[in-house]
């Protein structure tokens, strides 16, 4: 830990991520009364759409363009992708039409899913200490938490002053200021370009298959499943079982929400202790294991006598859960991906979890309408232990293959 309080490198790039994120909490606020501008009372079908647009540019577009852009030096990735954003978030002011909108967003989602999976690969090469590494992640995602939490209130409080066009003049200058961060972190000193001489065609799935060969990393996959189980559950569901089943107010949807993002943050800053106490798979498969128990609870009092005594607690533990997952997957891929295709399944890793997203997501959104939110809850729950399941299995079957051949990490041949 004291080698990370002291990598200048760490501190811009992790100063770069915070500023950006809470460019992107204001655009999320903003994009909502654009949305209202332009639909009124139909704005939801835009945000819905919005929305959508979002996933699938995460899901195809991170492998796309880690495969276009290999060939470039860490530093020049996030800060294209940057000033991607800045062009793309300055724009969104003058639209006026609903397919503007829909474009922009797509382009800027496609520059974001090109910058997270390059910082998080760059994290991998800067910091060298395992412990510290994980330090790292750890305090990644609380920039997450933090965002989730504070940019909602520091939105209400320049809306006071100026319209909500400014907000995204404020989100611009909020990636530009990370890209100048980047610029200046020496990031190129310290993680050079590695040559390659693959195909595009090459490079766009090798990601891909590399989880998909290797035990160890499907266990991720099915850990990340989980994940989406219960992260579609809280954001697409609070809001209906809140308001419909609990007969509550709006100020307990807001409440909810807060304290899942509550028990994000403690799990958050307590995994690095976990992690060296029990190791980082246990903790990977008790998070995954912690999403299926807390969704079933969810389920199981939605099916008897809704009440919020009974939410705020499951919603702590769900909170705590995906924390538990978010944060270790990182240092999962770390270990066991040799350098020379470390980057390649932090794009597929950040792709393929979105996907899980994208199914999730639907189950949640459409389920109560069609089985009632219970019986939704329910059948997310048992995808969320079905998941778990198999990542317990892989995991055991990638322990046993260690133990016959002992490698210090995957034995995966780089791309040429």
């Amino acid at each position: 830990m004291r080698n990370l309080l002291t990598n200048p490198t760490f501190g811009r790039l992790y100063l770069a991520q915070i500023v950006s994120l809470a460019g992107t909490g204001l655009m999320t606020v903003a994009l909502g009364l654009l949305a209202y501008r332009l639909a009124g009372d139909s704005a939801a079908q835009i945000l819905g759409t919005a929305l959508a647009v979002k996933m699938v540019a995460y899901v195809v577009m991170a492998p796309v363009m880690r495969a276009w852009l290999a060939r470039l030096s860490p530093t020049r990735v996030l800060v294209g992708a940057d000033l991607t954003r800045t062009a793309m978030a300055a724009c969104l002011p003058w639209v006026e039409h609903t397919w503007q909108v829909y474009l922009l967003i797509f382009a800027l989602q496609a520059a974001s899913a090109t910058f997270t999976p390059t910082f998080s690969a760059t994290l991998a090469h800067v910091v060298g200490d395992e412990d510290d590494y994980t330090a790292a992640v750890s305090a990644s995602r609380a920039a997450y938490d933090l965002e989730a939490l504070l940019s909602p209130l520091l939105a209400a409080a320049l809306l006071t002053v100026w319209s909500y066009s400014t907000l995204f003049a404020c989100t611009a200058v909020g990636f530009v200021c990370s890209a100048l961060l980047v610029r200046t972190s020496g990031l190129h000193h310290t993680h050079p370009t590695s040559p390659t001489t693959a195909t595009f065609v090459d490079r766009l799935g090798s990601g891909v298959r590399i989880m998909f060969a290797h035990r160890v990393l499907r266990r991720i996959l099915w850990a990340n499943l989980a994940v989406a189980a219960a992260t579609a559950v809280v954001f697409v569901g609070t809001v209906v079982y809140v308001r419909a089943d609990l007969h509550g107010s709006d100020s307990t949807v807001a409440v909810a929400l807060a304290v899942f993002g509550g028990g994000s943050l403690v799990a958050t800053l307590l995994v690095p202790v976990l992690s060296r106490r029990v190791g980082v798979a246990t903790v990977l498969l008790t998070g995954a294991g912690t999403c299926a128990v807390g969704l079933a609870g969810a389920a199981w009092w939605l099916a008897a006598r809704p009440s919020a005594a009974a939410l705020l607690p499951t919603w702590v533990v769900l909170g705590a859960a995906t924390s538990m997952v978010n944060t270790t997957v990182p240092r999962l891929i770390r270990e066991r991906t040799p350098t020379t295709v470390r980057d390649d399944v932090f794009a597929a890793q950040f792709s393929l979890s979105h996907a899980g997203f994208l199914l999730t997501y639907s189950i949640a959104g459409w389920g109560p309408a069609v089985v009632g939110s219970a019986a939704t809850v329910g059948v997310v729950a048992v995808l969320a232990a079905v998941a778990t399941g198999f990542a317990t299995w892989t995991g055991r079957a990638a322990t046993a293959d260690e133990s016959a051949s002992s490698p210090a990490r995957l034995a995966i041949s780089p791309l040429r």
